[in-house]
């Protein structure tokens, strides 16, 4: 009653004051994006200090691809335990302790001997990384409206890009100048500085002092989980199963791992293709990096805006997520086209074209964590990211083939069209209807 009269009372403008919606969902959004941004720091490094270490221990370039796959291996393993423990102890503490892990094997990896100790540090860096992007999902699901999600899920996902594109160039700066172990020792504390901050500041939506009840009704109201469904039971294997049940999840599935071939080129070869194909110096193929990594982040950004767009103009769901990533995967085969011309300038703007196109297929993750099973968000993520990651395990051994069997690159592109040529026909007839999925 006295609340009533209080707020009676109250002026019309401190009235609406109160009950304005605050925004505490974009903090939390920028603190996974900088997670995500030194996430792909401590996952690319390998690609930029690669020429140093093959000199140094002599690796060939199927070893060096197998080096690259370690990571994957790894990640693969780890994300269906991943995911588990994400839907158990919640995204805070998972993602931070995991932040924690990866960043210190990869300061650790400053004092490798050699490829067996790199080989076993880069496995660890891969298992620590594994629940990262379904907590990025999971984070997105809980504090994000549908409305809104499209262009979250697309933050997240610049992060791998705008942090490649500015970074990658003081990495290579860093490797000319202090060699490739410096590299490691500077991403790696940038983590467990960041694991700090983490901890120190993340929230879920009902626990956070910074959200107010207009942004928590705005949430649930939008389709979001700011309520946490709890903590999940003992891991069961046919959960798993009865998500495989579903085409939706092989739909995504299968487009995600075409769309992650193109990036793992990216992510593990494209430095080396720069120098050893193109002729580039260390630090010339660290500035033509810039243009295709801030293209994919531009690409990223575009895709969640253009799905969400057509959303808001009451376009079905289904086509305005699946319109992104299809014409996207189309466009990201023109990277084939880089095999007929010998002008670097010219190169570089189809590698951006390509990669732009990439980086708008990747609203993917939009799509995961709109069919996950509300309590099965984790590991729905992982299943995804497991195929993602089935692709980081592919790729860089199969270039690496390609490379020492040709003498070129030539086909190395040619496999990433192919692939996603793959992906546009999962997309197209396999995923279906884009719905929240419910298991028994």
């Amino acid at each position: 009653m006295e609340n009533d009269l209080a707020a009676d009372a109250m002026p019309p403008r401190n009235l609406a004051l109160a009950h304005r919606r605050t925004n505490a969902r974009w903090f939390m959004l920028g603190l996974v994006f900088i997670g995500t941004i030194i996430n792909y720091l401590d996952r690319t490094n390998m690609s930029v200090v690669a020429p140093l270490i093959s000199k140094e221990f002599a690796v060939s370039p199927v070893a060096m691809g197998v080096l690259f796959s370690a990571f994957s291996w790894a990640f693969a393993i780890a994300t269906l335990p991943g995911g588990y423990l994400l839907d158990r102890f919640g995204t805070k503490v998972t993602y931070g302790l995991c932040l924690a892990a990866w960043s210190l094997m990869t300061t650790l990896q400053t004092f490798a001997g050699g490829f067996a100790s790199l080989f076993g540090l880069r496995f660890g860096v891969g298992a620590a990384e594994a629940p990262a992007f379904p907590a990025n999902n999971k984070l997105a699901t809980a504090w994000f409206p549908q409305r809104e999600r499209g262009v979250a899920g697309s933050v997240c996902s610049m992060g791998v890009y705008v942090g490649t594109a500015f970074l990658t160039p003081v990495e290579f700066y860093i490797a000319s100048n202090y060699g490739w172990r410096g590299v490691f020792m500077v991403s790696g504390l940038m983590g467990l500085v960041w694991a700090a901050v983490w901890f120190a500041a993340y929230r879920e939506p009902a626990q956070s002092r910074f959200a107010n009840d207009a942004e928590l009704d705005y949430i649930r109201d939008g389709g979001g989980i700011v309520e946490h469904p709890g903590k999940a039971g003992r891991f069961r294997w046919d959960h798993c199963w009865q998500l495989l049940r579903f085409r939706q999840i092989w739909g995504v599935c299968i487009g995600k791992l075409a769309a992650t071939t193109t990036l793992y080129f990216f992510l593990t070869w494209f430095p080396t293709y720069l120098m050893q194909a193109r002729g580039m110096s260390m630090l010339h193929a660290g500035t033509a990096a810039i243009g295709p990594y801030l293209s994919a982040a531009a690409g990223v950004m575009f895709g969640g805006w253009w799905g969400d767009w057509m959303i808001r103009r009451g376009i079905c769901v289904s086509t305005a997520r699946k319109t992104p990533m299809v014409v996207g995967l189309l466009l990201t085969g023109s990277i084939v086209l880089a095999n007929f011309t010998s002008s670097n300038a010219i190169v570089i703007a189809v590698l951006c074209v390509a990669f732009f196109a990439q980086g708008m297929s990747s609203t993917t993750w939009v799509v995961v964590s709109e069919i996950a099973p509300r309590d099965l968000v984790g590991m729905t993520g992982s299943i995804a990211s497991f195929a993602s990651n089935l692709a980081g395990i592919i790729t860089p051994i199969t270039i690496g083939f390609i490379v020492q069997k040709t003498g070129s690159f030539e086909w190395a592109l040619g496999f990433c069209a192919i692939v996603a040529l793959v992906g546009v026909l999962s997309y197209t007839i396999v995923l279906g209807r884009i719905e929240r999925l419910k298991i028994e």
